[in-house]
């Protein structure tokens, strides 16, 4: 996930080149269904874990230490989670209010959490040898939670992917170069895997194309060459295999023709304080994706963990922009998630019993997120969630509707009075403290 400082520019220099809007693909109806139930949905879990954790540094560790192929192999031989629990993981996501799990099944370092056919770097040959996507598949069916997978494109393992052209992975110690049309195949044979062996999946959650950004890449050493991702391929073989089932791409650019949602890394949609969410926000299903501290994979040094506040803010911003947040934990590799994620998880989970009707099914609001804080809004309800500590009176202007037949805190109905002038709305201050962080006041208008 976590990308390099350097690319940032390349990514803007790159995208007017390839931009393409929606246009050539038309979902199916069932396709449209889940787009409709993801929307409403708000709230996921992701989950980075796999070998990558063990070294305890983040899942970029075999590019950032520059670990070879060779080397990096032997942490199969370490990969033994006895610990891990689908049923506790699953368990905790739905306690938490999540409706949906997004599962990294290969990430960059081309280990594969399934027992697949098309790569010996898989689970079935660790010391564990039990099918990890299998195993969440069939918790998530049973206690009746959604499935994402997670899919790199990018792999600093092979030999076919095209890592001479590519922008990371340079130092792991390959010489020569495979047919990149066998990795295309590669791909295709996995994700067909995936998709007919482990009941209905939701979404496919693709990441790496960053890597390969521009579609006429120059070559650092030869002369020209043409990378072509075959987005269209995979895209359409997914939705063959299982019509309802999601594409989104980690890009960070305008969606591409055949996606049906668009991600946000560590931004909620529109903002770009992380400086990897610069793309214009489209007419698709929304989600800002972030971590519970500053890393996606396990890591030892990281106790950066967010607060419940912030946790909050991240919610509901992403609510009042219509998207929904993804929230990461990375497991440790024994297969426990750090009680820290735990205590954040549970606490939110109980917040939502709370508050549940002022983000799950609702829509951004009418203007964008404040410094105070946002709106969300469901039929003739209008949920002003006031974040900011001392922000005094919130005045919303432009104020669209006619008049405030009812106002009151969602929290326990104590009634709020309301000013209504000149199309200016007026609520009086609230206080926020950092056990009861969002002061939601719901506004029933005609």
């Amino acid at each position: 996930m976590k990308k390099l400082a350097c690319f940032i520019f390349i990514y803007f220099a790159c995208s007017s080149s390839i931009l393409a809007q929606t246009s050539g693909y038309s979902p199916s109806p069932e396709n449209i269904q889940t787009r409709e139930w993801f929307t409403n949905a708000k709230f996921g879990m992701f989950i980075h874990w796999g070998i990558f954790s063990i070294p305890g540094s983040g899942e970029w560790v075999m590019n950032n230490r520059n670990i070879t192929v060779n080397n990096y192999s032997r942490l199969e031989k370490f990969f033994n989670p006895v610990n891990f629990n689908a049923h506790d993981w699953v368990s905790l996501a739905k306690a938490s209010g999540m409706k949906y799990i997004t599962l990294i099944t290969r990430h960059h370092d081309g280990f594969s959490l399934w027992d697949t056919q098309y790569s010996d770097f898989n689970i079935m040959n660790t010391p564990y040898k039990k099918d990890i996507v299998k195993m969440i598949a069939d918790e998530c069916h049973k206690q009746g939670i959604k499935l994402f997978l997670y899919y790199s494109l990018l792999d600093w393992r092979r030999n076919d992917y095209s890592y001479w052209t590519g922008r990371t992975g340079q130092g792991t110690g390959r010489t020569e170069r495979g047919n990149w049309n066998d990795y295309i195949q590669f791909m295709k044979n996995q994700l067909t895997e995936l998709l007919t062996h482990y009941g209905k999946i939701d979404g496919i959650w693709f990441d790496g194309y960053w890597d390969q950004m521009d579609e006429e890449t120059k070559d650092r050493k030869d002369n020209d060459v043409r990378i072509d991702w075959h987005t269209r391929e995979l895209y359409d073989l997914i939705h063959t295999i299982q019509p309802q089932c999601m594409v989104g791409n980690n890009h960070h650019m305008t969606p591409l023709p055949g996606e049906d949602f668009q991600m946000f890394e560590q931004d909620v949609p529109g903002e770009n304080t992380s400086g990897l969410s610069f793309q214009k926000i489209s007419d698709l299903p929304l989600e800002t994706c972030a971590t519970l501290n500053n890393s996606w994979g396990f890591n030892l040094t990281d106790s950066a963990y967010k607060t419940p506040a912030q946790i909050v803010k991240l919610l509901v911003a992403s609510a009042g922009n219509g998207g929904n947040l993804l929230l990461n934990i990375g497991p440790m590799p024994n297969g426990e998630i750090q009680p820290e994620f735990v205590s954040q998880l549970n606490w939110i989970g109980k917040w939502l019993k709370t508050y549940r009707e002022s983000v799950y099914g609702t829509k951004g609001g009418y203007i964008k997120p404040q410094k105070w804080g946002c709106i969300t809004q469901s039929g003739k309800k209008i949920y002003v969630h006031i974040l900011q500590k001392d922000a005094g009176s919130i005045k919303l202007e432009k104020f669209p509707y006619r008049k405030v037949t009812k106002a009151y805190l969602l929290k326990d109905n104590a009634s709020v009075k309301t000013v209504l002038k000149n199309n200016i709305l007026e609520i009086p201050e609230q206080t926020v403290t950092p056990e009861d962080p969002d002061q939601v006041v719901v506004l029933e208008v005609a």
